[in-house]
């Protein structure tokens, strides 16, 4: 890896990190359509999600950036936690008043990254959000820790607040109000459940000839050739992306 070194541009100090690069895998460590151990992607999600739990240089394999978008365009990205995944789609839960749950009310459009560095692999994923059920947001509310609870309801996510204090003096005046046995989850806060239209399967190699494998809907009336298209199971499609 080069160092860093300082140039000028326009009388600005401009910080070139161009040779910033690592190894990722190579030529005998190809992503190709034999690989694949399923023809539908929930299935290729479960594998490669199952190797990025059992990596311990992976922290949190679940964690996964949600990028949503305004009614006119206007994107935003941050990390949350999946919560669950299945033929329905992947679920995280938030509050419903935060920036993405306001984005999503107007734009239900979204996308979700994993990325998994010492795997060298990450997982796209495009679809359509909806909320989870009354029931699935208290079953998984009540699961969590009492601090927890008591977290999601002492944050108006995404609000503007004076500093820290505020959030320590909030949640001390529901600490005295509720316990493990009052308190209530609040309508504000649930699940959402992004159900895919578009999962791909990205594996870095060190040549830059990334391989990508995608799964898709088919378009209505679309010929599935088997060589650029190929047909997939429970509906699906998958094709190979030039890098």
């Amino acid at each position: 890896m080069s160092t860093t070194k300082p140039t000028s541009l326009n009388g600005t100090c401009n910080i070139d990190i161009g040779g910033m690069r690592i190894k990722y895998k190579d030529k005998t460590e190809t992503f190709t359509e034999e690989n694949l151990v399923s023809k539908e992607p929930i299935g290729q999600f479960k594998a490669w999600f199952e190797e990025a739990c059992n990596t311990p240089q992976i922290l949190e394999p679940n964690a996964v950036f949600l990028g949503t978008a305004t009614k006119d365009g206007i994107p935003s990205v941050r990390a949350v936690l999946l919560k669950g995944y299945g033929t329905e789609g992947f679920k995280f839960y938030t509050n419903y008043d935060s920036r993405k749950g306001r984005e999503l009310a107007e734009n239900p459009n979204a996308a979700m990254n994993f990325y998994w560095e010492p795997l060298r692999r990450a997982v796209r994923i495009e679809g359509i959000v909806e909320k989870t059920s009354a029931e699935d947001s208290d079953q998984y509310f009540y699961s969590r820790p009492f601090s927890n609870q008591i977290g999601s309801i002492a944050s108006k996510q995404s609000s503007i607040i004076a500093n820290r204090q505020t959030l320590i003096v909030k949640e001390r005046e529901l600490l005295a109000q509720y316990t493990e046995k009052t308190i209530k989850r609040p309508e504000c806060w649930g699940g959402y459940i992004v159900k895919p239209k578009s999962v791909e399967f990205w594996q870095g190699q060190s040549d830059r000839l990334h391989d990508r494998i995608r799964f898709r809907r088919p378009e209505r009336g679309e010929k599935i050739d088997n060589i650029f298209v190929h047909q997939g199971e429970n509906g699906w499609v998958y094709e190979r992306l030039s890098p």
